[in-house]
């Protein structure tokens, strides 16, 4: 038996489950990447790294916003079904996480755009500068 099989395999039912569960937290850069190219982009991009960091490089569309500027107040300026895809430098960071739970904690819709920076980069999509 191989280190692969030595545990059994869950049941299909269960793997479908399980994965349309995680996709409803998560996207890809290349999902946000051909939203954004085909003008098909129905949430707010969120950059949650810093204003220095965001200026220097960000993805095209997005906006900054650290996770600690998110308030109720803050938020109150988009509808209230908005759904809002977070990233941040890539997956060494937890940023994206904190912004989700707290835009979670606020009621909101989200999404984290896994890979982050990183993973923008290695797809080789376009960055824009301030």
């Amino acid at each position: 038996m191989s280190f692969v099989s030595e545990i059994p395999v869950a049941d299909p039912s269960l793997v479908a489950e399980h994965y349309a569960k995680r996709l409803g937290f998560e996207t890809d850069c290349s999902d946000v990447y051909q939203s954004a190219t085909s003008g098909n982009v129905d949430f707010v991009l969120l950059d949650v790294r810093g204003p220095a960091m965001f200026q220097e490089k960000h993805i095209p569309g997005a906006i900054n916003l650290p996770h600690g500027k998110m308030t109720a107040r803050k938020m109150a300026e988009w509808p209230d079904d908005t759904l809002f895809v977070v990233y941040c430098a890539g997956p060494h960071c937890n940023g994206t996480d904190k912004a989700a739970w707290r835009l979670g904690t606020l009621g909101k819709r989200v999404k984290v755009m896994i890979g982050g920076m990183t993973g923008w980069a290695d797809e080789g999509y376009p960055f824009e500068k301030d």
